[in-house]
């Protein structure tokens, strides 16, 4: 008997390809064509090829830039992911603690992104801040509005602070879903905590910790309202990332050529960046 091909579940991708293609495809078309030509108005516009990539490639304004985010993005990295892991561990299992525990650690993530900077703002400030106050009161000299490296600081510390949670809850999930019996076969050979950590608990979070790691290092790239709001990318240009020099050029000086040029290869860092980090973990995962 043969069998009868029924097709018709296609049509229920059809609504998601128009609305991929109404809010990624079409943009990322007109950006494309707004990267090749140097418009001067509406009706007027001008086709001169690769000229706005390498003007902006040339830029010491986009090196200055991306040096900063690579080390922001790495420090982000450093710090959230072995804190996430860390806090997973010790998070309760069993009874209310471990309910109560799952709803902190969420609250973070709950408060928009301009809230953020406008919380730290105010907790950073010497004289109504306590964050501030304290370490003042600690003979510690601390200004972010004044001093690049406590901005820089301050913008760390607040990122950490909003997105570890996310890491820890993911690590979470994956320490939960690892089957009983791996730790009775530890206690069985009385094998120490390190060791449960080393051989069964790590492995077994490999999974979640790629996708915390891409998550964790596409959203530190592509970093703009934490800062904008805390310091507007100083003092001078300090905390001025990526985003924020894009923006600048966009909708500051309205150099759309340049600005789409600049936004293309932003795009194009972001996705090989995470491509090298995915193919990195998965290549090390299966020579193992």
């Amino acid at each position: 008997m043969n069998k009868v091909e029924n097709n018709k579940a296609w049509f229920l991708v059809i609504p998601v390809f128009l609305l991929v293609a109404f809010s990624a495809v079409i943009p990322l078309m007109t950006v494309v064509n707004y990267s090749v030509q140097d418009i001067f108005d509406q009706n007027t516009a001008y086709f001169v090829g690769a000229e706005w990539y390498r003007e902006v490639l040339n830029d010491p304004r986009l090196h200055d830039s991306l040096l900063r985010q690579f080390i922001f993005s790495g420090s982000v990295l450093l710090i959230e992911i072995p804190l996430g892991i860390a806090v997973a561990l010790m998070m309760p299992t069993r009874g209310w603690t471990a309910s109560a525990s799952l709803i902190l650690l969420a609250i973070p993530l709950l408060i928009p992104w301009n809230v953020i900077g406008t919380i730290w703002q105010v907790f950073g400030r010497a004289d109504i801040g306590l964050f501030g106050w304290a370490l003042n009161g600690l003979g510690i000299d601390y200004n972010y509005a004044s001093n690049p490296m406590d901005a820089w600081f301050t913008v760390l510390l607040m990122d950490v602070w909003h997105w570890t949670s996310l890491v820890a809850l993911l690590c979470y999930s994956g320490l939960r879903a690892i089957p009983e019996a791996y730790y009775q076969a530890a206690r069985i050979d009385r094998a120490s905590n390190w060791a449960i950590f080393r051989y069964i608990q790590l492995p077994k979070l490999k999974s979640v910790l790629v996708i915390g790691i891409l998550l964790r290092f596409m959203d530190s790239f592509m970093i703009y309202t934490e800062p904008f709001v805390l310091t507007g990318g100083g003092p001078g240009n300090s905390t001025t990332f990526l985003s924020q020099t894009l923006t600048q050029m966009a909708i500051g000086q309205f150099d759309l050529g340049p600005a789409a040029a600049f936004s293309l290869i932003y795009f194009l860092i972001v996705l090989l960046v995470s491509w090298l980090f995915f193919t990195t973990i998965t290549h090390l995962d299966k020579a193992k």
